[in-house]
């Protein structure tokens, strides 16, 4: 990799739009300037001139620090130019930009529509999933396009299908967010899409993690990149407390990070108390899972605290068209609550975000310093929080050693008792409790999977405590709990409630369960009336009247290896009754069967029987025999039975 450019730090630089070089053109700079950018971040500053010098970059910067910019104006310069010495045929790409998510490569070409439309006489489009793929490749194939950006599987699914795609003359392409685009299994995608594409081209590599991953990417995809590293300082006590250190940060520069320690019973108590001294603020609240989300979202509105917030779930497993409308509608807000998953933890510029609450640790590290930087973006102010219980305190020192400045939060003294409320809720609408004991369960199973298993331990969870923040009416049955013996204490049982009478607050639900209960229990008394007559079995269960289908050689010899076995099992059985006096000969005899063929032998007396020779001597060698008849041994035979016993 060529030298490190290290740009000045600091949110904005003196350099203007206007000063760089090569120089802009005047479209550009007039887009720039109606959206209300004159003077360049570091990362703009550094990355712009390199691409547009004719370098590969492999940029790692901060979250927040104008990355967007950064790729998009090289991107549109060297297709402009590129028209105006040739204007591009129908269905000749020249640029593409490949992001990890639906919403991040939406928001990328919603910034760049303004670009785009100052290049003459080329067609751009978005392809991201959840749009029907069908009238996508009628629009490419009529309308043709030379600019495309989206999600890689959408992107390689296009590419897979469309022969009439040329790919020969890309001149740039852009990869952002590339460390998230191989945790998310598209490595596969990417690597055939940069098989597709010519090498001669200019790459642009932006991440603000640099992984093992992305450094083989970049081995791949760029030819000899200059790297791009921006960091920005955060002042610190010293280690005696009574000086300031500059120290190297990888969080913007106005980004206050805190941390709060409860226990997980008073954890909903907390956030809403928090949530009630910030109304008037605008603020995301991660989750770990998307049944979190679905469950808090329901749950929330109906605190009386939080009466009359506007309260906006978002996570991955909606569909396409109300993911968009729940980003639009909390971009739109002055002050609101965003409920999401990590779906939301990436690359995504929402407007005047004042508060990151992590209500449960991302499974990732990493990922923490995405979430946090969805606030105090491009010099502006933002502060952060995440809830931490007391045997996690640990993750504090974790982030301080990467190089994540944080500080302590009080818990609120006087913060009120949510819980009660919430099972209140549950009570009255079995929504409600089903949808608790659902979050409940896959908060669980999704704890097991974080990356930090040191700190996070799952085996250590205090699930009664856990379920009582949740505010559920019982702790839901599952293998973790069960097995593995978790912590139950902390649980407040309510005495006398059946969760079987508890309804749907939604009648149409309700009617619906009526009616599958009903059908239900028709079913169960026609089958009983009508049970069918039991049928003879024969030793293996078999039904002893059915047709029988001749048996393989395998067959037959596994089944005669059986009886065998079964057999001698009983034979030895029979001799450890009679060596310890349970049954006399006799009665062994008979129950072996072989009575007749002793008096062929000469019979013994009464005094043979009673010194054993019998059984030491002709007895047990007529159980031996039978034994090598049937292909085993004595010894063997005596081992296992004895060992099983």
């Amino acid at each position: 990799m060529a030298d490190m450019v290290d740009p000045p730090t600091g949110t904005l630089t003196s350099t203007s739009f206007s000063d760089l070089t090569p120089p802009l053109s005047d479209p550009v700079l007039e887009v720039l300037e109606e959206g209300g950018f004159v003077r360049c971040t570091p990362v703009q500053e550094a990355t712009i001139p390199l691409l547009l010098g004719h370098k590969d970059v492999a940029v790692d910067a901060a979250t927040g620090s104008g990355k967007t910019l950064a790729f998009l104006i090289p991107c549109v310069e060297i297709v402009m130019r590129s028209c105006a010495v040739s204007p591009p045929k129908k269905h000749q790409v020249l640029g593409m930009i490949i992001s990890p998510t639906r919403e991040l490569s939406s928001q990328i070409y919603h910034v760049a529509e303004p670009f785009f439309k100052k290049v003459p006489k080329t067609n751009s489009m978005l392809l991201v999933g959840g749009v029907d793929i069908q009238s996508e490749l009628q629009k490419i194939e009529e309308e043709g396009v030379n600019i495309l950006v989206g999600t890689p599987g959408k992107l390689y699914d296009i590419m897979d299908r469309l022969d009439i795609l040329d790919f020969r003359d890309l001149e740039i392409l852009i990869l952002d967010e590339a460390d998230r685009l191989l945790e998310m299994g598209f490595q596969k995608q990417v690597t055939s899409i940069l098989a597709r594409i010519p090498k001669q081209r200019r790459t642009g590599l932006f991440s603000a993690t640099q992984t093992e991953a992305v450094v083989e990417l970049s081995r791949a995809g760029l030819r000899n990149p200059v790297r791009v590293e921006v960091k920005t300082e955060v002042k610190r006590k010293g280690d005696l407390g009574n000086s300031d250190q500059s120290a190297p940060s990888r969080t913007p520069l106005g980004l206050h990070i805190e941390y709060m320690i409860c226990e997980s019973s008073n954890k909903s108590s907390q956030l809403v108390a928090f949530l009630s001294q910030y109304l008037s603020k605008k603020i995301i609240i991660y989750f770990m899972t998307c049944a979190c989300v679905d469950y808090w979202g329901v749950v929330l509105p109906q605190i009386k605290a939080l009466k009359g917030s506007t309260i906006i779930p978002l996570h991955g497993k909606m569909k396409q068209v109300n993911r968009e409308k729940a980003l639009a509608s909390f971009s739109s807000l002055a002050s609101g609550i965003l409920l999401c998953t990590d779906v939301a933890a990436r690359g995504l510029d929402i407007p005047g975000v004042d508060w990151i609450v992590q209500y449960d640790p991302p499974q990732d590290p990493n990922v923490f310093i995405h979430r946090a930087g969805r606030t105090a973006r491009i010099g502006r102010q933002g502060s952060a929080v995440v809830f931490l219980l007391p045997k996690e305190e640990a993750y504090v020192e974790f982030l301080k050693l990467r190089r994540v400045p944080l500080e302590e939060r009080q818990p609120y003294l006087d913060a009120n008792d949510v819980v009660p409320q919430i099972r209140r809720a549950a009570k009255e609408d079995r929504d409600v409790m089903e949808k608790g004991a659902k979050a409940f369960v896959s908060f669980v199973r999704a704890y097991k999977e974080h990356h930090c298993s040191y700190i996070f331990r799952w085996k250590k969870l205090e699930v009664g405590k856990l379920a009582m923040g949740y505010g559920l009416l019982q702790i839901p049955l599952m293998k973790e709990v069960k097995h593995y013996s978790l912590s139950t204490n902390g649980f407040c049982r309510i005495d006398d409630l059946d969760l079987t009478l508890i309804k749907y607050k939604d009648k149409a639900r309700e009617k619906q369960k009526q009616k599958a209960l009903k059908k239900k229990e028709t079913e169960a008394e026609t089958s009983h009336d009508t049970k069918p007559e039991k049928t003879k079995k024969d030793r293996d269960g078999n039904d002893a009247n059915a047709p029988t289908r001749k048996k393989t050689g395998r067959q037959r010899k596994a089944i005669q290896s059986k009886e065998d076995y079964e057999e001698l099992e009983q034979e030895y059985r029979l001799l450890k009754k009679l060596k310890k006096g349970a049954i006399d000969e006799e009665e062994y005899e008979r129950a072996m069967g072989f009575g007749g063929e002793m008096e062929e032998d000469g019979g013994q007396s009464d005094d043979d029987n009673i010194s054993g020779k019998i059984v030491k001597g002709k007895k047990n060698k007529k159980v031996k025999k039978n034994l090598k008849q049937r292909g085993g041994s004595w010894k063997s035979h005596s081992k296992s039975a004895m060992t099983r016993k």
